[in-house]
């Protein structure tokens, strides 16, 4: 389920689309205020979100939109009637100041045949220290504990990776035993991104990436997956913004 927010400007301001961690606190204090304490819920939390877009420096009266998604229908409920009572009001995100003017609820689900994801925001994936080996992960790459999936190793280990990621968020959020290897017909890498996250108080250097993600024919598991994880995210640090992708309409066969 995706909630869409249309935001209208309320004065000439820069683009705040780039400031996870203030558009990460203006989702928690939306989720926050039916489901007290999820900030501080450990692992895993079902949501993600986007950046607002279209990206660009804007001027009084311009819309803008952002859209909140989760897997979770009670949640999803819960987001949209708290921002629908809102509607109207003035919103704050970062120096942003918006009339939040519209809300909306969509459910996205994945075509069958001819299928297209692009990634809306970077996806963090992980590789943990017991996958050197089988990635044939380069010794000056290696560090204690993990490492982040960037363009000098494999992107066999980026699509397997990202596979375990989804497929373990599936079953947790269900609590089923699905197993899969491969999720991914065929990827096409489009950059990688270095950045830095907050968290408690500190800043962190990561690397994420965007890609482009294509089925010709979905099986009925990866249909399954795939819905789930549209809303869900892709990758790690859904919660703070990453990872957030979005189905191309109509693609070119």
């Amino acid at each position: 389920m995706r909630v869409i927010i249309e935001l209208r400007n309320t004065q000439d301001q820069g683009d705040v689309s780039l400031d996870y961690h203030k558009l990460q606190g203006f989702v928690y204090s939306v989720i926050g205020s039916t489901h007290p304490g999820i900030h501080e819920k450990r692992g895993y939390k079902p949501f993600s979100y986007s950046n607002i877009f279209p990206y660009s420096n804007t001027q009084t009266g311009q819309i803008r939109k952002f859209i909140i998604a989760t897997p979770g229908k009670n949640l999803g409920d819960n987001v949209f009637e708290t921002l629908k009572g809102m509607q109207g009001s003035i919103i704050h995100i970062g120096d942003g100041e918006f009339e939040l003017s519209k809300v909306k609820q969509i459910d996205v689900k994945p075509s069958p045949s001819n299928f297209v994801l692009i990634t809306d925001t970077p996806i963090i994936v992980r590789i943990p220290e017991r996958n050197y080996e089988k990635y044939n992960i380069d010794n000056g790459e290696r560090k204690k504990g993990y490492i982040y999936w960037r363009p000098s190793i494999s992107f066999e280990a980026f699509a397997k990776q990202l596979t375990e990621n989804l497929v373990k968020k599936y079953n947790g959020f269900y609590g089923t035993e699905l197993k899969m290897e491969l999720l991914f017909e065929r990827y096409f890498y489009q950059k990688v991104i270095h950045s830095r996250m907050i968290i408690n108080g500190k800043s962190y250097g990561f690397a994420a990436s965007m890609w482009r993600f294509e089925w010709q024919k979905l099986t009925d598991i990866q249909e399954k997956v795939l819905e789930f994880a549209i809303d869900a995210g892709f990758g790690e640090r859904n919660s703070m913004g990453f990872g957030f992708v979005s189905p191309v309409l109509n693609p070119k066969k």
